[in-house]
């Protein structure tokens, strides 16, 4: 036993097949109590196995370099928070733990002519990976497997659907098919030259060498189409689609219809609170902002501008190009406090848009009560809401759940949207869309803090998003922790203050208040440096 390497045993046990961070970012690797650790759940069933589907496949083919693990992992987000069991299986995983941590793959490894050896070693790898593919759809209820590798052939293809057939398991190929050649020079230098691969070498010599690689393989790769098969063409990151015969079932199509709305072009998104109402409030009234709100919104619009000023800068001394700022789109709810927070900005030409699904959620009879008389009225509610505060409805209230289903379209858009984006909305409604953007857990969703001082900025990375606080300084701090719209049902556990469910991690709240801005603090969450290991998915 002791002559085993690690690496190997991790090679060849189905649930501890890599040694990388995929285990805790919450998108490759689901614990068994998935209640707790998928985000949403939007719908779920007694088989766990959603709309009527069987099992599915999704077969994901194209050349390094072409965003294949960023559709992924975008995939996975959004099929989980459908409450779909999805993971992912990628093919460069079980090379390195193959390999080994100090090992290397043969010189030959990646080329069409490799010697006997290496072609031994792929067998090997592919076999590996396969066999764990059917371990989770057979023996842990999985529905939807996703095989991030370059499958290059037409004829490995046929016959990887044949397999798959055999198994009673649908196959969906999705081909990211790319040819605009910034594209490959922007997914060369900055995704793979992470890469343990060309650790240590200079960014342009680990970009040539890996778009060298990728030559190597464009003589043998065949673009999608098998007329036969079920597949999918990304063109150029989402600029045009192309389908054929995706036709078995309304899991498959909801698949397409998710894609359809993707892209990997860069932006970002900010959340912000609403500002304070000017007079009682209450979830039927509808009252304008106060003059504290009103000052509250041009301080949120001057923070927020002039940090994207800021940003712009900096991303310009690092490309050495001065490009002008990305559009920003304004979406708010059709509640009035939203609305007239989003009007300095409408006064400075930026669009402004009203979404009626984005109102804050509905708290029943328990509007305007304190935590003692929810507690002294309710007993038996407050006991059941402490046991599930995410499913759990109050009397005539919407649970967080019933929160989620009703955001739905905006998931979408949110996916569709390529503008810069700023959300004003409810504390409850950034956090539905926040968990979703970040893949929260359901447990933790009800407990997430946003504090009036603070923008949150998420960035999108093609592993996990990250997510920064930007402050706005000046703020009464009367008015940062709540306000009269505020919900007051209790979530169980001590009020840790924290934006994000990772542990350790602190809010700004809990910090002294400082006259000066602080700088923008990045709080969301190191998987993008701990999955780097992934970024190298050929087989």
């Amino acid at each position: 036993m002791d002559t085993l390497l690690t690496a190997e045993i991790a090679a060849n046990a189905p649930r501890y097949r890599r040694k990388s961070s995929t285990f805790i970012d919450g998108i490759h690797d689901v614990s068994d109590d998935q209640g707790n650790m998928a985000p949403a759940q939007l719908y779920s069933t007694m088989s766990g196995r959603l709309f009527h589907s069987g099992r599915i496949a999704i077969v994901m083919v194209g050349l390094p370099a072409r965003g294949k693990t960023h559709i992924c992992v975008s995939m996975a987000r959004y099929l989980q928070w459908l409450g779909v069991k999805t993971r992912i299986f990628h093919l460069g995983d079980y090379r390195r733990a193959t390999v080994g941590d100090g090992g290397h793959v043969p010189q030959d490894y990646f080329y069409p002519n490799a010697s006997p050896a290496s072609v031994m070693l792929r067998q090997k790898i592919l076999k590996k990976c396969r066999e764990d593919i059917y371990a989770w759809l057979n023996h842990e209820n999985g529905q939807v497997a996703i095989y991030d590798a370059v499958n290059p052939t037409a004829s490995g293809r046929r016959s990887l659907a044949k397999e798959f057939a055999k198994h009673d398991v649908q196959t969906l190929f999705l081909e990211s098919y790319v040819d605009d050649e910034e594209i490959l020079k922007e997914n060369a230098r900055n995704v793979k030259i992470s890469s343990p691969d060309f650790h240590g070498m200079d960014p342009d010599e680990a970009a040539s060498r890996y778009l060298k690689r990728i030559q190597e393989k464009i003589p043998v790769f065949e673009t999608m189409e098998e007329h036969e098969l079920n597949y999918v063409k990304m063109i150029n990151a989402g600029q045009a689609f192309f389908y054929n015969n995706v036709s078995f079932n309304y899991l498959s199509h909801r698949i397409v219809f998710y894609l359809t709305n993707l892209h990997i072009k860069s932006r970002t998104t900010f959340f912000v609170r609403a500002g304070t109402a000017g007079e009682e409030d209450s979830y039927k009234a509808d009252a304008p902002l106060s003059e504290e709100g009103q000052a509250y919104a041009v301080k949120m619009t001057e923070t927020l501008l002039r940090h994207r000023e800021q940003e712009r800068k900096v991303l310009a001394e690092r490309s050495g190009r001065d490009e002008p700022l990305r559009p920003l789109t304004v979406w708010t709810s059709t509640r009035l406090r939203t609305i007239q927070t989003g009007d300095p900005l409408k006064e400075k030409g930026y669009k402004v848009r009203q979404r009626s699904q984005m109102s804050q959620i509905n708290p029943g009879v328990c509007e305007k009560l304190s935590e003692r008389a929810i507690r002294s009225l309710y007993p038996e509610e407050v006991e059941r809401h402490e046991l599930d505060p995410y499913h759990h409805r109050y009397p005539r209230a919407e649970s967080y759940h019933d929160l989620a289903v009703r955001l739905e379209p905006i998931i979408l858009e949110l996916e569709r949207e390529q503008n810069d984006l700023l959300i004003i909305a409810h504390e409850s409604v950034l956090r539905v869309l926040y968990s979703y953007l970040m893949h929260c857990s359901t447990m933790d969703i009800p407990k997430l803090k946003f504090p009036r001082d603070e923008i949150i900025e998420i960035i999108p990375a093609a592993y996990q998003n990250e997510a920064k606080r930007i402050h706005i300084p000046g703020l009464d701090p009367k008015m940062i922790p709540g306000s009269p719209e505020d919900i007051r049902i209790p979530v169980p556990g001590p009020p840790s203050g924290q934006l994000s469910p990772i542990p350790g991690m602190s809010s700004p709240a809990e910090l002294p208040e400082m006259v000066v801005t602080r700088p923008p603090e990045k709080v969301v969450n190191k998987a993008k440096e701990m999955v780097a290991d992934k970024v190298a998915d050929e087989d």
